[in-house]
């Protein structure tokens, strides 16, 4: 039989057992202050995530993907977090995918007993082609999903690398990972409502796996995402803020390597740095395995 009562992200928290009474701004202020203590607990899981986003960089640079799965809110954070990569690091769908119990169905409409289902995780690894230069971060706010379970199993079975990410200590997708990262958040405002301190907690702790891993593969200059995708009129005048900023010249100039680079902001900025004409600036790009900062270098130039 299940028993949640060991979990606390199923106790009741002390400090809203009236939350029903609380006025606006008692609920509000409570609230607040609970939220912000759920940085401090990320920040006790920092070795743990370092060691995560090194695990996930190395399985990129073998031209591995990286897979979320999860159930519920669990689930949809990962699938946010792998849409947003698209847009933000230039990377095709495949690279970084989100896996939820039920399918993409289950978004927005909960599908009843998939969570439950062990073998569905590993059917849906087995569906994506899961390989040995992969990685899988299984995501459960309780720790004991089923489905990231099956999902976690399956995957050391094929060699990929595993990651459990939970908000209970000693939780039992922990045991079924090379890697656990535990950030226990403690009890909700609304008991059990792990879309809470929780989720927020997962966010945090994906939006590091995500970010760090794609800054080691080169899709960083300095603090500027150079690798964006312009697929609207916002991002389109973002690339050519980003150009300005990576290379100090005028908007004018930005525009039209903006445009003499078909758009590839990351080959702007090389072309502008080094006054070198498109393919030139792509081959040095190539010899620099994406990363501007090599490109541009002395050592670029051999």
């Amino acid at each position: 039989m299940l028993n949640l009562s060991e979990l606390t992200t199923e106790t009741r928290n002390q400090k809203t057992m009236h939350l029903d009474t609380m006025s606006v701004h008692e609920f509000a202020t409570t609230m607040n202050a609970e939220d912000q203590t759920v940085a401090v607990s990320v920040a006790k899981a920092l070795p743990q995530i370092e060691q995560a986003i090194e695990t996930i960089t190395a399985r990129f640079n073998r031209g591995g993907r990286l897979f979320y799965m999860g159930a519920g809110t669990s689930g949809r954070l990962g699938v946010l977090d792998a849409a947003e990569c698209v847009p933000t690091f230039g990377t095709e769908p495949e690279m970084v995918q989100g896996l939820i119990a039920g399918g993409m169905s289950a978004m927005t409409v909960a599908v009843e007993g998939a969570e439950d289902n062990v073998q569905l995780g590993a059917d849906d690894l087995k569906n994506a082609n899961l390989t040995d230069n992969d990685t899988v971060v299984g995501i459960a706010a309780s720790g004991r999903t089923p489905y990231v379970v099956g999902g976690l199993d399956y995957a050391k079975t094929v060699g990929a690398a595993t990651i459990a990410l939970s908000c209970n200590k000693d939780s039992v997708i922990s045991a079924h990972a090379a890697l656990a990262i535990e950030v226990p958040v403690g009890p909700e405002v609304l008991t059990g409502s792990t879309r809470l301190k929780a989720g927020t907690a997962q966010k945090m702790v994906l939006n590091m796996l995500s970010t760090g891993a794609m800054v080691g593969i080169g899709k960083a200059y300095g603090n500027l995402m150079v690798d964006v995708r312009p697929t609207n009129e916002k991002l389109v005048e973002r690339s050519k803020r980003i150009i300005q900023e990576a290379t100090d010249c005028d908007a004018d100039t930005a525009a039209a390597m903006f445009e003499a680079a078909d758009h590839d902001v990351k080959l702007a900025i090389v072309m502008t740095l080094t006054n070198l004409p498109k393919a030139d600036a792509q081959a040095r790009l190539k010899a620099g395995n994406g990363f501007i900062a090599k490109a541009i270098s002395k050592e670029g130039e051999k």
